[in-house]
């Protein structure tokens, strides 16, 4: 059950959504939208109002409905203070995209150590930092920046 809303969410946030084609925030939006996934979208950048013809939120706790699981593509060093909004909202699983982390050195460490006690603090389940994301051909669902969808199996 800890697991199921991860990968199986009926809402997702994309912290970090851009209006810059070719960027991660840009190409994990699209995805999203365009492989038949039947849940809400909801992009999150407070440099814009609007996203492929969706409104755009400057943050999660302005998004009006429930979020179950929150996608993260922002600084590192701005991780956790987006997380715990994620936690303060209800959110059930985030998944982090941003690199930045104990692949960096010590300080990259003490980052990645503070967002593991965020999640645990929040019972969110965690995906990543620095990852891919993941693809669920079955739902429609490429929460990645993968350019291609796979087939199922």
């Amino acid at each position: 059950m800890y697991l199921e809303t991860l990968f199986s969410p009926q809402s997702i946030a994309v912290i970090g959504a851009s209006t810059t084609e070719g960027s991660v925030g840009h190409t994990l939006t699209a995805n999203l939208l365009k492989n038949g996934y039947a849940g809400k979208v909801y992009p999150v950048n407070p440099k814009t109002d609007q996203l492929f013809d969706m409104p755009c939120y400057p943050n999660i706790a302005a998004i009006p409905g429930a979020v179950d699981v929150a996608i993260i593509i922002i600084p590192a060093a701005s991780v956790p203070g987006v997380l715990r909004e994620a936690g303060s909202k209800g959110v059930s699983g985030a998944i982090i995209i941003a690199a930045g982390f104990k692949e960096t050195g010590e300080a990259g460490k003490q980052l990645e150590d503070e967002i593991a006690a965020i999640a645990k603090e929040f019972g969110i389940a965690l995906l990543g930092p620095n990852c891919l994301g993941f693809l669920r051909p079955p739902l429609g669902l490429n929460a990645s920046f993968a350019k291609r969808m796979p087939p199922n199996g």
